[in-house]
């Protein structure tokens, strides 16, 4: 097996959005950087189950209800 390959694993500090910071072992950057998040799975609606509104281009999706309503959906 070739040396020195492989990029240094350490630990790193992520800020989430509400300012709660988690340490983490990563190859981003050096030992003690932080890296902040936009988005984390605290606030991100894919995690969350939050809001979800469902966009209808060009009337596709009541297109599609139209279509299969008589199958006990």
């Amino acid at each position: 097996m070739k040396k020195d390959i492989h990029p240094d694993y350490h630990v790193i500090n992520v800020k989430m959005t509400n300012g709660d910071i988690l340490q983490m072992r990563s190859t981003y950057g050096k030992e003690g950087d932080q890296i902040s998040l936009d988005i984390d799975p605290t606030v991100h609606p894919a995690w969350t189950g939050g809001n979800t509104r469902l966009m209808d281009t060009g009337g596709r999706v009541s297109k599609f209800k139209k279509k299969y309503e008589g199958l006990g959906f």
